[in-house]
Formats: C-alpha cells, structure tokens, sequence
C-alpha cells in the first residue's frame, strides 16, 4: 500500500482556519505533524482496537516533539460516543494541567474522531486538535470538515459543534489491518461522493468496483479515490462551513440511515445503515419522478458489488423508521428533511416529502 510513496495534498480553505490534508504515509508527512504539536502539551486518544494493530507506539515516537504527551484509549463502537467520554477526556486533560496551547490528537475511526474534536473545541474554550483517521470511513469523510459530537439516547449526534482540525494525517497503511466489514463501511461514504458531487466518480467507481474489493492492493486506485473524496468535501464545506445549505448534501442516504442505526440499537454498522438509506432515497425520488429507474438500479448494483447491504432488515416497521428520523438534527420547523437525487452528481434538498407519503413508501420497503 502506498509502495508510489507519493504524497498528495487537498487544502480546505476557511480563511484564517484553513488546514491542509496530508494522504500518504505519516513517516513522510511527519515533518508536517511536528510543526503542529512541537512544545506544546498533546494529548492522544485512540481506541482498543487501534492499539492492538501496534501501530499508537509509532505515533507516540511521531508526537515526541510535544512538551508533555498523554494517551487515553477508549472503547470502540458508537456505544462509547457519549458525553461520558467527553467528560472521560476533559476531565484527564484538566487533571493533568493541559492549557489552552494544548492539542488534542486523535487516532481513530469516526467515533473517536468526532469525541476528540468535541473534547476539544470545549476543553478551556476551545484547544487545537488534529485529525489521524485509521478507517476508510473516516478518512473520506468524518475526518474533514469540523462536524463533531456526541450521541444521546434521544438519538446520533445531537450534541456537538463545528470546530476544525488543525490539520488531517490520512497514512492509507492503517487499512492494511482494517476489518472487512470496516473497509465497506468506508466504501459505502466513497460511493456517496459520486451520487452527491461527481458523476464521472461515479464512473470511474463502477469501473474499479472488483478493484476496491481488493483493499490495500493498488495503492495508486486508493490514494486516488481518498483523494477525490476529500476534494469533494472540502470544496462543500469551503462553501458552506456549518450547513446552512449546501453542506447538508453530504448528508445523503443519512436521515434514513441514522433512523436504522439508532433503531438497531447501534448494531447496524453505519456504512450499511448508509448504504440501505442510499438506495431508499433513490427509490422515494423515483416515486417522486425526480430521478430514474436506470440509475437507481446502477447505484443499487454497485452498492452490492462491493459488499453492502441494498434492503431494510427484518424487523423494521414503517412508523418506527419515521419517529426515528424525526428526530434528526437535520430537521427544520418540524418537517423531516431529505437528500434526494435527480441525477447521478446531482441531488436535491428537500422537506417537502409528507409523512403520509413517506409512511406509504416505507410500507413497501420493510
């Protein structure tokens, strides 16, 4: 992976909070990484599963040019995204006497990435922190951008603020011990790039799609392809950097598949919650005459030719996917909002679906 050793680089421009995106292996974008944390306190959070791959003692040697390093390991799984944790790494910040110079690093997957950059934009009124995603998932998405949080009972995300990383590390190495199951969780954010942005990815991905089944093995497709994403997501979040409009594309195949995760009980990996949310909005905007059965069928096809799951679970019933999604931070003035497409690059932002509507389509989906 990587063996091109080439280092490609995307800005995300927000003015004075601009921050660059470093993909390709942390060994050679260290020099970087040094700048942001050198004399200052840092504090790393990673996860048991992160640390049973061995590769947190290499980023500790990384971080050595900090003035003080501390290391807090959580539990993985979006169960440990809660404000308990926020709380668990505030708290040994302030414990150990972290100013407001400190950063926080996290070297995680999008739980542990979202907790962190949580932590520290509250910690002391906001500290830096810098993003080393070890997921698929996070790499093209939940890394880049600032969206951090926590979860409640009541439902995914709904505590939480924009604070942007000082920097983001994406080492596509870390990939070489991903989970399967992680690697199409990641795969299925890849795919929404395309349907959202970028009809030629799209393309380009239906093209590849054996390929990236194969992980880890073409390093140029994978540097590729993570770069393109975060090109996609910079170039939304530039343009609207707390959605209130474009942004909220980003959000495409999420309302639904929030409601299943949340009604899983977690269970339901989020790229397969995503990726089942994915095709029943293309199926709602279907009924809805704004997009056609063709490409539907081709987002559907291409969905499953990597792995993922196309079709609600046994379970599930229509008015509990619809409570679920009324929950959704998303919502405005008590109407459910949805990302739907109309063409593959193009969607639509809409609330004007009425729960009658979608309790009909729903019925027909479970």
């Amino acid at each position: 992976m990587n063996k091109s050793g080439k280092i490609r680089r995307v800005r995300v421009k927000l003015g004075c909070r601009s921050y660059w995106i470093h993909i390709g292996s942390l060994q050679k974008t260290s020099v970087e990484l040094g700048k942001l944390i050198s004399g200052r306190g840092v504090l790393l959070i990673t996860d048991a599963n992160v640390e049973k791959t061995g590769v947190v003692e290499d980023v500790l040697e990384d971080l050595s040019g900090a003035s003080d390093l501390g290391l807090i390991v959580l539990k993985p799984g979006e169960r440990t995204k809660t404000l308990g944790a926020v709380e668990d790494i505030t708290g040994f910040a302030a414990r150990h006497n972290y100013d407001r110079k400190s950063c926080f690093v996290a070297l995680s997957g999008g739980v542990g990435g979202d907790l962190t950059g949580f932590a520290a934009g509250i910690y002391k009124r906001g500290v830096e922190f810098v993003q080393i995603p070890t997921t698929l998932l996070a790499m093209v998405d939940s890394s880049v951008g600032g969206k951090t949080g926590a979860d409640l009972p009541e439902g995914k995300n709904l505590v939480g603020l924009f604070h942007q990383p000082a920097g983001v590390f994406i080492d596509p190495e870390f990939l070489r011990t991903l989970p399967a199951c992680e690697w199409r969780n990641g795969l299925a954010e890849v795919i929404k790039y395309g349907i959202i942005r970028d009809g030629e990815f799209f393309e380009f991905l239906w093209a590849n799609r054996k390929r990236l089944n194969r992980r880890g093995a073409d390093a140029d497709l994978l540097g590729a392809v993570i770069e393109r994403c975060v090109t996609i997501k910079a170039e939304v979040v530039a343009a609207d950097e707390c959605e209130s409009g474009l942004r909220a594309i980003l959000n495409y195949g999420h309302t639904f598949g929030h409601a299943l995760e949340q009604l899983s009980g977690f269970k339901l990996a989020h790229g397969s919650a995503v990726a089942i949310g994915m095709v029943l909005a293309g199926r709602l905007a279907c009924d809805l005459g704004i997009f056609d059965r063709e490409s539907a069928d081709r987002v559907e096809a291409l969905l499953k030719a990597v792995g993922l799951p196309v079709s609600v679970p046994a379970g599930y019933a229509a008015s509990d996917i619809i409570e679920a999604m009324k929950g959704d931070k998303k919502n405005e003035g008590g109407r459910i909002r949805l990302v739907l497409p109309e063409s593959l690059g193009r969607v639509r932002i809409t609330s004007e679906v009425s729960e009658e509507k979608l309790f009909e389509f729903l019925n027909r989906q479970v």
